[in-house]
């Protein structure tokens, strides 16, 4: 199988799935004209979010990391009229990006984007009192996953659903001598997440349009 398979593969299924509109691609546009990375999910994955925030019926999501807004496009979708995104960016040029595309996309009603380091907003968030969410998505600087998941437990309820993306780093997370941050953060996140008593949790390997990657899904039971 090459990667031109996989991008075709992505492709025919965008195309009879997904069904792109003018706010996603627009996004995808701005995102870029504005130099951010495109490291976005691809257009089934994002359906793939939106598809999984309806089954679960969620009301509240939280996102770490936000980027152009692709992805916060798509959670957003699925909440009902009075639901609530709450999306946490460090780059400010990536929140004015994402802000302007929710708001193209009519969303930014139900959204609240947070600036900052992802530790301290989180860290806010409990601070609050803030009401636990339904689902969970962290797609933000993978060294720092292990405190991620540990922040987004204080912020869930039993039923919880908690995604972590971008986990299997090209077949890299086997390597345990590796010397890449990234590939130890998101050892230790798969860790945590199948040492913790109160998750269950799995993995999944992907192919596509974002190479080769996959996804972390759990639920948390108590």
């Amino acid at each position: 199988m090459s990667v031109q398979q996989w991008n075709a593969v992505d492709d025919y299924f965008s195309r009879s799935l997904v069904k792109q509109d003018a706010a996603l691609e627009a996004a995808l546009a701005d995102s870029a004209a504005a130099g951010l990375p495109a490291i976005n999910v691809a257009p089934n994955q994002g359906k793939f979010l939106n598809l999984l925030a309806r089954i679960h019926g969620a009301r509240r999501i939280l996102e770490i990391g936000t980027l152009g807004g692709y992805s916060a496009i798509w959670l957003a979708r699925a909440l009902p009229a009075d639901g609530r995104l709450v999306t946490l960016e460090f780059e400010p040029r990536h929140v004015e990006v994402a802000a302007a595309n929710l708001a193209r996309a009519g969303q930014a009603d139900k959204v609240d984007i947070r600036q900052g380091a992802a530790l301290d907003t989180l860290a806010q968030l409990i601070a609050e009192g803030a009401a636990p969410f339904d689902l969970i998505f962290i797609d933000a600087d993978k060294p720092n996953n292990p405190h991620y998941l540990e922040l987004a437990l204080r912020l869930s309820r039993p039923g919880t659903v908690i995604i972590g993306d971008n986990v299997v780093r090209k077949g890299e997370v086997v390597n345990a001598a590796s010397a890449d941050p990234a590939i130890q953060g998101t050892r230790r996140f798969i860790e945590l997440l199948g040492a913790n008593p109160r998750l269950s949790a799995t993995a999944l390997q992907t192919v596509g349009a974002k190479g080769y990657d996959g996804f972390a899904l759990a639920i948390v039971e108590a």
